[in-house]
Order: structure tokens, then sequence, then C-alpha cells
């Protein structure tokens, strides 16, 4: 008989940072965390940087297996999420930009950078439909609502540690796991130009990080750019109806030694808005 597949969705952010910590401490049955790289070019450079750094030495030192995966093309080649974006004559736009009216636009990013170079690997390790790998999802209890929002794939049972656990944990639960484990707290996981930052996250990064967002404003000019040509309205990386650079200033140095909850280490800032619907962002 073979043996079920049993993987964590690892996002590299603070829930599925708890759920790694939860697995090499034996709290719960997960020895492969699939990584899921939409491209070292559209990944924040701070998740690529905490997942070097801690995450992988850190799986490795506690017997877990942590997979780093790509879109790999049928040649291939590796394509990227912002290779797709800026590829000559591009038309496409699988990310949620906003539209001129403020709403979401459609993605593909999720399904296509995300979903399938999972089930890929999920699919040439035995899962199937007869036997669907058991996938955890890093959502806690603080964002239960985007459990109802994730439709599952033929080959997989999704389930969800964090809410699981007894009792069920929370966002800041789940810093305190990590840091317990002696490790620091990783940033939030999301692509550097992804349309659902909240607008206080892009604030920030342009006080801290002012290259990188000077990068996502060229980007939604390129885009834009290119909008233009095909007769089209414009579109936006915020719901501001206007551009990036124009829609947000730059945050507030925030004072030393001051914290949201006054507890040196812990964050309780909300994470982002709009989250990923499968998961897969913002955990």
């Amino acid at each position: 008989m073979s043996t079920v597949v049993r993987a964590i969705s690892y996002g590299g952010g603070v829930q599925s940072t708890a759920l790694l910590v939860l697995a090499a401490t034996g709290r719960i049955d997960f020895p492969v965390f699939l990584f899921a790289n939409v491209g070292d070019d559209s990944e924040d450079p701070a998740t690529l940087a905490y997942l070097n750094r801690y995450a992988k030495p850190y799986a490795a030192a506690h017997g877990i297996e942590l997979h780093e995966l790509h879109r790999v093309r049928r040649d291939g080649s590796t394509e990227t999420l912002y290779g797709r974006l800026t590829r000559p004559q591009s038309r496409s736009l699988p990310i949620p930009v906003r539209m001129s009216n403020g709403a979401p636009g459609t993605r593909s990013c999720t399904a296509d950078f995300k979903i399938k170079v999972i089930g890929r690997w999920l699919k040439a390790h035995g899962a199937s439909e007869a036997a669907r790998a058991v996938v955890g999802i890093g959502i806690s209890l603080d964002e239960i609502e985007r459990v109802n929002a994730r439709r599952a794939m033929a080959y997989e049972r999704p389930v969800y540690p964090l809410l699981d656990h007894d009792p069920p944990l929370r966002r800041i639960d789940c810093q305190r796991i990590i840091l317990a484990a002696g490790l620091p707290i990783p940033p939030k996981s999301a692509c550097w130009f992804c349309p659902m930052r909240r607008p206080s996250t892009w604030a920030e990064m342009r006080r801290d990080r002012p290259a990188l967002f000077d990068r996502s404003c060229a980007l939604e000019e390129l885009l834009n750019q290119r909008r233009a040509m095909l007769g089209r309205d414009p579109v936006y990386l915020t719901r501001f109806n206007r551009p990036l650079r124009a829609a947000v200033s730059t945050a507030q140095a925030t004072l030393p030694g001051l914290s949201p909850d006054r507890s040196p280490g812990l964050d309780h800032a909300d994470d982002e808005g709009g989250y990923c619907d499968n998961g897969a962002c913002f955990t």
C-alpha cells in the first residue's frame, strides 16, 4: 500500500513558519514542506532571505524536507511571474491589479505559479484522486474566513493544522511559537508588487526600501504604457485610482522600542488585506 503524501503548502510567512516549528518538534505530522517560488525576481527579497537564512537550515536540522519549487515550461526553462508581466509585447495581467473603478481584476498568478506548481510535485510523488495528498494550509483563527474561499484540487485534501490545534492558534500565537524556537519573526510573504498589499505596507516600503518601491512604480507604469497603446483604461497597484507614486506617501518613522503591542519581537499589525484565496500567499 502506498503512503499518502503529507505536505505543508509553505508560504514563507508567519503562519506557515509556525507550522514548520510544530512539525520539527513533532506536534504535527508533516515531513514535507513545499515552497512555490514565483521567481527570485518576483518574491519579496525579504522572504527569500528568510527562507535561505533561517527556514531551510532549521528544516534540515530537524529532518524536515523543505522543497523550493519553480514553474517550469515544457522546454525546461523556468518562468517567473515578473518575467511574464514584463515580457515584450505581453498583454497578460496575471496579478489582481485594480481597475479604474478600484475593483480588483481577475488573476491567474496564484493558480499558475502556486497551485499548479505544488500540484505537479504532489502528483509526481503519488498524489491522485484515488490517493489524495493531505495538504496543510497555514490559516490561523483570526483569518478563518479564508477557509471557505479555498477550492480543493482533485488530488488533495486540504487541512488546517493551526485551526485543528487545541486551542486553535492565532497569528500572535504563531509568532510566539517561532520565537520560542529561537527563530526571528519572518516578514509577510507576497510578491513585492502584489496589489493586495495594504496602503500602509506600501508606505513602509517607500520609507524602508525605496529602490523596491521605485521598481513597483516602474512596473505599474510599464503595464499602463502597454494598455494605453491598446486603447485600454489604466490599472493600478492600489485601490486609489491613481499611480502608486502619487497614491502612497512615505510612512513616518517608528519610534525606537515602540511596537503595536509593546511586546518585544511581536507584531500585532493586521496581515495584508484581500489575501490569496487559497492560502498560498500571506502565510
